[in-house]
C-alpha cells in the first residue's frame, strides 16, 4: 500500500489519507444540500442574520480589543441598560481560514430577546493568522469584556467547529498574566476539533502550516490528558459539548471524547447530540427562539442565576 510521510516520524496509507480529508470537510456530509449551495446558504443566513441584528439591536460594532486591525469585536445589548448582565460570547468557525463577526451573529436576537448581550468576536484568520495567535487573540478578547463589564454576570464561551477549538483553549489560558480572572460560567462546543493532529495531514493545513509540534500544542484533547486543565473549585464552568447527527464521524468522535475526558478530570460536562442537523444547520438555527441549541443555552445560563441566587 503506498504511504506518504507527513510530519515528523508520522507515516499513512494514502487511503487514510483520503478518508482524512473526506472526515475533515464538513460539507462532504450535508444531506439536504449539495457541499457548495450549503455554503452558499450558510454564508447567506450568516450574513442576513447580522444585517437583522445590526438593524433591530441597540450595539456597539468593531470595538477594538486590541491593536491589530482584525482585533475587533461587536457587543449586542437587550433592552434596558445594565452592565449586570449575562454575556454569550461567540467564536465563528471556518476552518481557522475563513470566515467573519460581520456574517456570525446568528444567536443575536434570540438570546438578547431573553435578556442575554452577544458578544461576536473577530480574529485574523489563516494565513494571516497563526493558530497561536488566534489562541491569544480570543484570550484578550474575554479579558476585554471583562475589564469593560467587570459586573457581568457570567460569561459564557460559544464556539462553532474552529471557534469551539478556541473556546476549548481557553481552559488553558493563564489569566493572571493579563491581570484579571474572567467571569466564565459556561461553555457550549458545537461541532468542535480538540485534537489537531489529524488536521496536519489534510488540505486545511496548506494555509494553517502547522506543524506537529504546534498541534500537539494547541490541542485542549492532549493537555486534557495530560493533566493540564484541572478544574478549581466548586464554581468552575459548565462545559456543553455538542455535535450534530449529520456531523462527520470523526466529528463525533473528537466530540465524545473531549466530553469523556473532561469528565474523568473532574469538569462539570454534558454531552449533546443535536437530532437531524448538520455542521452548518447547527449554527444557522440558532436563529430561532425555539431551537433546540438556543434553549440548552438560555437554559444553561439561567439555571446559574437560579442555583446562585
Amino acid at each position: 500500500m503506498d504511504q506518504q510521510q507527513t510530519g515528523k516520524g508520522a507515516q499513512f496509507p494514502q487511503t487514510t489519507l483520503y478518508e482524512l480529508e473526506s472526515q475533515y470537510t464538513p460539507s462532504r456530509w450535508v444531506i439536504r444540500l449539495g457541499a457548495q449551495e450549503a455554503l452558499r446558504t450558510y454564508s447567506q443566513m450568516g450574513n442576513d442574520a447580522t444585517k437583522k441584528a445590526q438593524a433591530t439591536r441597540r450595539s456597539l460594532l468593531h470595538v477594538p480589543y486590541g491593536d491589530g486591525e482584525g482585533e475587533k469585536l461587536d457587543i449586542y445589548f437587550p433592552e434596558g441598560v445594565s452592565a449586570a448582565l449575562p454575556f454569550c460570547v461567540f467564536l465563528h468557525g471556518g476552518n481557522w481560514q475563513t470566515g467573519s463577526k460581520d456574517a456570525s451573529a446568528f444567536m443575536v436576537n434570540p438570546l438578547t430577546a431573553q435578556g442575554v448581550a452577544v458578544v461576536v468576536v473577530g480574529y485574523d484568520i489563516a494565513p494571516k493568522g497563526t493558530l497561536d495567535q488566534m489562541v491569544d487573540q480570543v484570550t484578550r478578547s474575554i479579558v476585554f469584556v471583562q475589564k469593560k463589564y467587570p459586573r457581568n454576570e457570567g460569561i459564557y464561551l460559544c464556539g462553532h467547529s474552529a471557534g469551539a477549538h478556541l473556546a476549548a483553549m481557553m481552559l488553558l489560558a493563564n489569566w493572571t498574566k493579563h491581570g484579571v480572572t474572567p467571569n466564565l460560567k459556561g461553555f457550549f462546543l458545537v461541532s468542535g476539533i480538540y485534537d489537531l493532529e489529524p488536521i496536519v495531514h489534510t488540505s486545511v493545513n496548506a494555509r494553517l502550516l502547522m506543524t506537529l509540534e504546534d498541534a500537539q500544542r494547541n490541542s485542549p484533547q492532549r493537555h486534557l490528558e495530560a493533566g493540564l486543565m484541572q478544574p478549581v473549585g466548586p464554581s468552575c464552568p459548565m462545559l456543553v459539548v455538542i455535535v450534530g447527527q449529520h456531523d462527520s464521524p470523526e466529528f463525533h468522535r473528537q466530540s465524545r471524547e473531549f466530553y469523556q475526558t473532561l469528565c474523568r478530570a473532574g469538569w462539570k460536562a454534558s454531552f449533546e447530540e443535536l437530532h437531524d442537523v448538520d455542521h452548518f444547520e447547527i449554527v444557522w438555527k440558532l436563529t430561532q427562539q425555539d431551537y433546540m441549541l438556543t434553549q440548552i443555552i438560555l437554559k444553561t445560563i439561567f439555571q446559574e442565576f437560579s442555583d446562585n441566587p
